[in-house]
């Protein structure tokens, strides 16, 4: 039982803090760059004369006899992440090393900052709330500009993504169904968001912008009142009731982990960027486009996910509209850590072995 522990504590970090901290190792060094693509116009109708998309890659393309890339994956964060929390020891290192099932060796590894995130253009490089309002379109527009107009990728071996960028794989699928040998979105539901997941983000947002601090977006500095209360929602979605129990079993040491964690997010947020990141799902919605995604589709969700909790029964009837569509419910273990589970691959990756495997183009 002693390891039991600290396990449990590393895993608690990954779910509730931004990063905690890179232990690249065994595979390639990442590389980062920068796309701009000029005169980018949303879905709402408004432009920005230049959109930066900051991304990461890990390993080289690798091209047919044709001059096209073979081995091109594409990983998307969760909200209010960066492409730079895959490079973290819990998800890297079990996946890009040699002979691992994303061995960054085979495989050329693109990890995008979404629009509105990491070193992407966001609404606190300056516009603040006068920041084009994106949604998750906007973000694979962008993501699929990178690859085609600045990565020269024509096709993927793997679009997968965790949480929101789960939710951009749903919509990767019916936008682009010829772009992918396969799909897998981790931690995501393929319907609009809606009931108390739009309740606890509709909440957030609303507890920042009563923050008098706020000031319709203009502070100077950060509106603490009104982000800890967002931050409330943002740990209730994300946690995990079984592994907070262990880790804080008495009031002192739960309020001590809560303190913990408010702080780190209140160093790490911006009220403005943090309002654009739970409102861009506003208009996700793939229900009515399942039956256009034509690639093999695995979808893997936790049963202790407050985010997407299975008892909605939302997934089962879903999936059946996906010509090739898979659906795997990870049961609750002492190693699950509810919507966090979706950043730990030593739990899922055997079936991600099998379905790289299945989707293997001969």
């Amino acid at each position: 039982m002693a390891t039991i522990r600290p396990l449990l504590f590393l895993l608690w970090c990954w779910l509730l803090l931004p990063a905690v901290g890179q232990a690249q190792s065994r595979y390639p060094t990442p590389v980062e760059g920068d796309f701009s693509l000029p005169q980018f116009r949303f879905e709402s109708g408004e432009t920005l004369p230049a959109l930066n998309q900051h991304y990461t890659t890990v390993g080289q393309p690798r091209k047919d006899k044709a001059g096209k890339v073979v081995n091109a994956v594409l990983i998307m964060h969760g909200t209010t992440g960066s492409g730079q929390a895959f490079l973290s020891e819990l998800f890297a290192n079990h996946l890009f090393g040699p002979g691992q099932l994303l061995d960054a060796a085979k495989y050329y590894l693109i990890l995008p900052d979404a629009i509105g995130h990491g070193k992407s253009s966001k609404p606190s490089n300056g516009l603040r709330m006068q920041f084009p309002k994106y949604t998750y379109n906007d973000m694979v527009l962008a993501n699929y500009r990178l690859l085609t107009e600045k990565l020269n990728v024509a096709h993927a071996r793997l679009v997968m993504g965790t949480s929101m960028g789960g939710m951009e794989t749903w919509v990767w699928g019916y936008k682009y169904p010829d772009f992918m040998d396969a799909l897998m979105p981790l931690a995501s539901l393929p319907v609009e968001i809606a009931g108390r997941n739009r309740m606890l983000r509709k909440m957030a947002i609303d507890l920042i912008k009563m923050d008098p601090a706020w000031q319709g977006g203009n502070y100077t500095t950060q509106p603490q009142t009104g982000l800890t209360g967002a931050i409330s929602s943002l740990l209730f979605m994300t946690s995990s009731p079984k592994q907070m129990q262990k880790l804080a079993p008495t009031r002192e040491l739960a309020e001590a982990a809560l303190a913990k964690s408010q702080a780190r997010f209140l160093g790490s947020l911006d009220a403005n960027d943090f309002i654009y990141q739970f409102d861009a799902s506003r208009t996700y919605n793939p229900a009515p486009h399942l039956a256009a995604i034509k690639a093999p589709l695995l979808a893997i969700n936790s049963a202790d996910d407050q985010v997407n909790p299975p008892e909605l029964g939302i997934m089962e009837t879903e999936i059946k509209k996906v010509p090739k569509g898979r659906y795997v419910l990870l049961p609750i273990t002492d190693l699950t850590t509810g919507h966090g589970t979706h950043s730990n691959p030593s739990i899922w990756g055997e079936y991600l072995l099998e379905f790289l495997a299945r989707t293997e183009i001969k």
